[in-house]
């Protein structure tokens, strides 16, 4: 069996690293399986990107189609453009995607229409709101796809009712969790720490990227002063994607106890992530990461695709207003918070899991 695996944003690639080593250990063990690896460039600044290859192990890629920048449908075209003749001269049996980028939609409707099965890793996650982008990724992927691998009950459910047969879904886990528990001893303090004086459970991690948090100052600057007037003066580290960090700029908020640094890799960010007294955020992914190390995690946004963080772990949906965010750390210096468990499967086996069904199948 021949995989092409499809990574091109940073969420990807915590997701393919125990694909990969799962894939070499069934072929070590003498299974008919191999994979070429295709990078897109969705994501091509070396912190968002290159520094995950090195800490997570994941190979050198057999091409990087080095489609980053422009907009939305710039990215897609090129990605398609590009993939459609890699594909051609490297045919696969299954085209492998994970996630919901750009990526995830460009590569799954190559493979299709070069009539190549594809596998959705992720799939049936939904938020219900059309003005992400990732939710018209989900739907489309999913409306094509053969194998659905999926990281919960309630994904499974959501296949179900968009009439997904059930020999065709497969509730594996989450790949995002089996890096997390492999790389977990790997850890890295960053640099941040010794400069600002952090200590364990004494600050505040934070990350904002997403449009309805970001594209416009007024809520911007009100979503952080709000942030900061309820942190009692605990120090906020915030690694800033490069869109947010324009925006602050232009806003030209500050703080004593505020730190604004770079981007980080994985091992450092999820350093100070398992130390912290919480998180703040508008990420998925974290809230899954969040949920295994059981750190408190306010979310600041009005759905999920992940409501497994928030009913059965350590997240919590704030929404968008910023009124919402006094109150939820009030709930955390009171020691209220909730201390969540861990979702069925999270176990660190799930990519083992899909390589042996892709064999099976």
């Amino acid at each position: 069996m021949r995989i092409t695996i499809v990574a091109g944003a940073r969420p990807n690639f915590m997701k393919i690293a125990p694909i990969i080593d799962a894939v070499n250990t069934r072929k070590g063990q003498g299974a008919d399986i191999d994979y070429r690896l295709v990078h897109t460039g969705q994501h091509y600044d070396r912190n968002m990107s290159g520094s995950f290859f090195e800490q997570l192990g994941i190979p050198e890629p057999d091409i990087n189609l080095e489609s980053g920048g422009g907009s939305q449908a710039e990215q897609t075209g090129n990605i398609m453009v590009r993939f459609e003749k890699d594909l051609l001269e490297h045919p696969a049996d299954v085209v492998l995607v994970v996630g919901d980028v750009t990526s995830t939609l460009a590569c799954s409707i190559v493979a299709k229409k070069l009539h190549t099965r594809v596998a959705h890793v992720e799939a049936g996650i939904r938020s219900g709101d059309l003005r992400m982008p990732e939710e018209i990724n989900r739907l489309v992927t999913d409306a094509i796809t053969d194998y659905f691998f999926t990281t919960s009950e309630i994904a499974n459910a959501n296949l179900r009712k968009a009439g997904v047969p059930e020999e065709r879904i497969f509730f594996v886990g989450n790949t995002m969790i089996d890096t997390l528990l492999k790389q977990q001893p790997n850890f890295v303090q960053p640099a941040i720490w010794q400069e600002a004086g952090l200590r364990a459970r004494e600050y505040v991690v934070m990350t904002l990227h997403r449009p309805a948090n970001v594209d416009e100052d007024r809520q911007l600057k009100a979503l952080m002063d709000a942030i900061v007037s309820a942190s009692r003066g605990l120090p906020l580290v915030f690694p800033v994607h490069p869109r947010t960090g324009k925006m602050l700029r232009n806003i030209g908020v500050s703080a004593s106890n505020l730190h604004l640094i770079d981007p980080l890799g994985y091992l450092e960010f999820n350093y100070l992530v398992q130390h912290a007294k919480a998180v703040v955020t508008d990420s998925g992914g974290i809230t899954e990461e969040t949920t295994v190390m059981g750190i408190p995690c306010m979310t600041l946004r009005d759905s999920t695709e992940r409501p497994e963080t928030c009913t059965v772990g350590t997240n919590e949906l704030l929404g968008t207003d910023p009124s919402a965010i006094a109150p939820a750390f009030a709930k955390l210096f009171a020691g209220e918070w909730k201390k969540g468990g861990i979702p069925d499967r999270w176990d660190g086996q799930a990519a083992i899991r899909i390589v042996d069904h892709l064999l099976a199948v």
